[in-house]
């Protein structure tokens, strides 16, 4: 299969899987497909999309809770989003898991492909839904996700061979041990998702670092941009070779002290360097290293921050296959996301207080962040460019 048709198939199985199951369920059980076939061209690419919206939405507009707003660091969000994404890719497999076992138990046949089928395409609606955490407001249609169900109730008698009669307890009791098993992860998790710096690793079954197949076109979301399906591909194949440098402990991040080589020595305007910081930590076999100074004083103070986000980075690169363009104004408050020259880049400023900040993610790696007072955005911007971007790519490659 070409990536062209890869592409078309993956819009063309979301689509029919989501308009019309019955007819599409029977054409799904006939296909000669293997878990690693399945993984590879719907759930990488689709369950992405709810956990790098959710990052775009936190790192733009912020998390909000009982009308209070709280926007995380970058490289916070970043590895939560990379926690939330590997995850989802564990729990299909263990709902499969968990299909399969409980299959003879309803009068149905015992089959590991079809029941991580059916947990994998039931899962397409809650997956295209995500696309809403991205939009101020309408988060809370994420819950159309819940036709997921109904995709599996119609989808067990033809993968797992149950009575139809049977597929209501069925899909009740795979619910009912999905919700406890979740909040029992939940509850694991929670430690590691306060951190948001541990990335756990996982690894297919080919062996390869990789699986069949691959992706290309366009996934449309109308009002709101569209999704580069090759440039989604190419990103989770960068995740699942960070996640392996991760466990041979091999993945590492620049140097501290090469990062704040790179700070200019002073800025335009004879503000000068000041509060030189360097650090670099690694958990779980994921490296960062961060650098940040500040310079001028008063009233004319800007901090400029370099993150290296080593094999974290990985999923920078899910932020570029999102072609997604948002901006926002309240009061005198405005905040952008999209590309800039090619590059995933977030833009606040207050043009009442004339400050801000303006952020990049350089060579899908490094994210520099200019924050304090300027006059404008584009003063915002040329601060973030007086940090030598051309060695960023370079030190990326």
């Amino acid at each position: 299969m070409t990536e062209q048709q890869a592409g078309k198939a993956l819009l063309g199985r979301t689509k029919a899987i989501l308009l019309k199951p019955r007819e599409e369920w029977p054409v799904i059980e006939a296909e000669p497909t293997s878990i690693a076939d399945v993984y590879k061209s719907h759930v990488l690419p689709l369950a992405a999309i709810g956990p790098v919206a959710a990052f775009l939405h936190a790192v733009v507009f912020g998390n909000s809770f009982l009308g209070i707003t709280y926007r995380p660091s970058f490289l916070s969000a970043l590895s939560t989003a990379v926690i939330s994404y590997i995850v989802t890719l564990v729990a299909v497999f263990l709902l499969a898991l968990v299909i399969d076992f409980l299959a003879p138990k309803f009068e149905g046949t015992s089959n590991r492909t079809n029941a991580f089928k059916l947990a994998a395409y039931s899962a397409t609606a809650g997956w295209v839904a995500g696309i809403f955490q991205l939009i101020p407001g309408l988060g809370m249609l994420a819950i159309l996700g819940v036709y997921g169900l109904y995709l599996l109730y119609v989808g067990l008698p033809v993968m797992m061979k149950s009575p139809e009669d049977k597929s209501v307890v069925y899909t009740v009791v795979i619910v009912a041990i999905g919700v406890v098993a979740g909040l029992i992860f939940s509850a694991v998790l929670a430690p590691l998702m306060m951190l948001g710096s541990s990335t756990p690793s996982f690894s297919d079954s080919s062996g390869s670092g990789g699986l069949p197949g691959s992706l290309s076109g366009d996934l449309s979301i109308p009002g709101v941009g569209s999704i580069d399906m090759g440039k989604l591909e190419e990103a989770s194949q960068k995740m699942v070779a960070a996640s392996e440098k991760a466990k041979s402990g091999e993945a590492t991040a620049i140097a501290p002290k090469q990062l704040a080589e790179l700070l200019p020595a002073s800025l335009p305007g004879g503000l000068a360097q000041s509060n030189l910081k360097s650090s670099g930590s690694s958990v779980g076999g994921m490296a960062t290293a961060t650098a940040s100074a500040q310079y001028g004083e008063g009233d004319r103070t800007v901090k400029l921050t370099i993150t290296d986000l080593g094999a974290v980075g990985g999923l920078a690169s899910l932020g570029s296959a999102m072609n997604i363009e948002s901006e926002s104004q309240d009061g005198s408050v405005t905040k952008k996301m999209g590309k800039v020259d090619g590059r995933m880049t977030s833009i606040r400023f207050d043009s009442e207080r004339q400050d801000g900040s303006y952020s990049m993610v350089v060579g899908d790696r490094f994210n520099v962040e200019a924050d304090g007072s300027a006059g404008s955005i584009e003063a915002l911007r040329a601060l973030v460019n007086t940090v030598d971007i051309a060695k960023l790519e370079a030190l990326s490659r």
